[in-house]
């Protein structure tokens, strides 16, 4: 009898089992039948955390551009190197002495190690953007000093001057969401051009200002106005050109539109910035801002150890970065994650030495062998990366000592940032932490899945050359997520 009992109880599981294994089967072969996906390439992979189990997958080995899904691997690599509680550092130094008139007879240097959080807008409020650069003068201050006879050099050398990855197309260069990196990073490296409209359509508009000022920046403005609403206006401009072109249309009768860019050259900029909050508190800077791209031998390493480091500045810590990242998909904060391991590794924080670090860190860890990145956060049309790529980090991080930190710094299903709308009010809301990822004809998801069933599951799904609009891809992914969700 107990046998029997104990054949039953089993044959029930198994029968359990197969139904919801088959629940997702049978959604998967919609999804990757549907014919807006045609044409489309598609890889999927999900897997049972508890033993690495695959459930059901497509294509899991296929590699494909996956948009800003790709920051999981930064972040997740920038947490395993550096830690939670790392700040990067931002130093001040004179390479001169301070006279008892208060002249520092020589020059005051900015030394930048990559900190993003410099005034950006995701850590101060707008009207304290520059309480950074106030704290340093009081520094300043501090040291007695009340004129410079040099200058202020500001030194972003340690992540280099590439300006951008490879990879970046000349469209996305120009717009806010195309700001590179920069060893001094300041303000988001954004600028706010303010339009005025006609009340005509196709009518010239008019830029009444830019914020921050931005010494010799040329606008070249082509955008006219229109009654399309919403903002259909372009950005270009490479990496420390002064010319910046707009073109596209703005709403008609606007007085005050805002459109955001990217800073040319951050590193100027910082100088710039100094100098100006220098100057208001009576501190004269004779030889006024400079930078070390423009004014130095950029191949000689600058050095330090004949100066005198007067403060350092500690930025946010390295988790609020990611968390912030990952929530709001920031491509300029991924990027640093890539520059910051590779200044921590090798003290050259460029994005070519961050990736060879990336995937050095993972290639002895998890199957990478397949995986191609040329950028940190998913802008490069050129990243390849496959669904079993993804679950085989999920699930490597799912016993990372940074487990819990890594799994918050995902956006919630139906609850938050990029997933706010994702599978809101249905089943799997709520039970999915993950990153999203969005470009034209590219839309994926990757992260944790918690079923009913009480199975944590990892999952990577990956879809590329799709027929009709992103948002019709997004719900045909949420129907078989949900499934996913209810499987037994």
């Amino acid at each position: 009898m107990k046998i029997l009992s104990l054949f039953l109880i089993t044959l029930f599981y198994c029968v359990n089992l197969s139904i919801g294994q088959n629940s997702i089967q049978t959604e998967l072969e919609i999804f990757v039948n549907d014919p807006t996906l045609k044409h489309a390439s598609i890889s999927f992979n999900l897997i049972e955390l508890d033993g690495n189990k695959t459930i059901e997958s497509y294509n899991p080995q296929l590699i494909l551009p996956p948009a800003s899904t790709t920051k999981l691997f930064s972040t997740a690599t920038a947490l395993e190197i550096l830690g939670p509680d790392f700040r990067a550092e931002t130093r001040l130094y004179a390479d001169g002495e301070i006279d008892s008139n208060g002249v520092l007879n020589g020059n005051l240097w900015i030394r930048g190690g990559g900190d993003p959080s410099l005034g950006s807008k995701y850590f101060n409020s707008i009207d304290k953007q520059h309480l950074f650069l106030e704290a340093w003068v009081k520094e300043i201050q501090t040291l007695g000093i009340k004129l410079i006879s040099g200058s202020v050099i500001a030194d972003a050398s340690e992540f280099g001057y590439n300006g951008s990855p490879d990879g970046w197309n000349w469209v996305d260069m120009g717009n806010y969401y195309g700001a590179g990196p920069s060893g001094l990073t300041i303000y988001d490296n954004l600028i706010q051009l303010k339009f005025k409209t006609s009340p005509a359509p196709n009518r010239p508009t008019e830029i009444t200002s830019v914020e921050p000022t931005v010494p010799k920046l040329v606008m070249h403005n082509y955008v006219l106005s229109s009654q399309r609403g919403g903002d259909n206006s372009y950005v270009y401009g490479a990496p420390y050109s002064m010319d910046r072109f707009i073109t596209g249309t703005l709403p008609v009768n606007e007085s005050e539109y805002i459109v955001k860019g990217s800073l040319p050259d951050p590193e100027s900029q910082m100088a710039y910035e100094l100098v100006r909050q220098l100057l208001k508190k009576n501190i004269s800077v004779e030889g006024m801002s400079k930078s070390v791209r423009s004014h130095f031998n950029t191949q000689k390493k600058i050095e330090y150890s004949d100066k005198k480091l007067i403060y350092t500045h500690q930025g946010a810590k390295l988790i609020d970065i990611i968390n912030i990242t990952n929530h709001r998909s920031i491509n300029l904060f991924a990027e640093h994650m890539l520059c910051l391991i590779a200044y921590h590794k090798t003290g050259e924080g460029t994005t070519k030495k961050g990736l060879a670090v990336l995937e050095n860190y993972w290639s002895s860890r998890i199957n990478v062998s397949s995986m191609r990145m040329n950028d940190g956060s998913g802008l490069s049309r050129t990243n390849a990366i496959s669904s079993e790529n993804y679950t085989n980090l999920l699930a490597y991080m799912a016993k990372s000592k940074y487990k819990d930190a890594f799994f918050n710094s995902l956006p919630i299903s139906g609850e938050s940032g990029t997933l706010k709308s994702f599978c809101r009010n249905q089943s799997a809301h709520g039970k999915i932490h993950a990153k999203s990822g969005t470009m034209t004809r590219i839309k994926s998801y990757s992260g944790y899945l918690d079923g009913n069933n009480g199975k944590g599951y990892a999952f990577a799904i990956i879809v590329n050359n799709f027929n009709g609009s992103s948002s019709i891809v997004k719900k045909k992914m949420e129907r078989l997520l949900n499934s996913v969700i209810n499987s037994k």
